[in-house]
């Protein structure tokens, strides 16, 4: 039983940053990953980043591969995503998610690997 909760988007112009995050609560197994999708109006959920339970691992859709970084921090219990240099195709719903593994360095894409997820945040990016 895990609770996901996500932070931290809101209305940019194209070439700004933002962070999100993603604040966990309550208890799952020794290792789990996290990943963070993304749903635009109209558009299927596409993945946009993973890291691995360890966080030694991490993977990224090619749309913002050199723009977005996924961290972790479990002491914390967040996950984060940093957002750079963002278009206005990066509009969207942003969702955070958490999946149980067997490994702590396997980083799972597909969204049916994923137990738990957040309840989004928007981010804007227009001109």
């Amino acid at each position: 039983q895990l609770q996901l909760v996500e932070s931290g988007g809101g209305e940019v112009q194209p070439g700004e940053s933002l962070r999100l995050s993603c604040a966990a609560s309550g208890v799952l197994g020794d290792w789990y990953a996290m990943g963070w999708f993304r749903q635009a109006p109209g558009k299927e959920r596409e993945g946009v980043a993973w890291i691995s339970s360890s966080g030694g691992n991490t993977e990224y859709a090619d749309s913002v591969k050199g723009r977005f970084t996924i961290s972790r921090d479990d002491a914390k219990k967040q996950a984060y995503l940093q957002m750079n240099s963002l278009k206005a195709e990066d509009t969207a719903a942003y969702y955070c998610a958490a999946g149980q593994v067997p490994y702590n360095d396997l980083v799972p894409r597909a969204d049916y690997e994923y137990q738990y997820w957040g309840q989004g945040t928007q981010v804007t990016v227009s001109s």
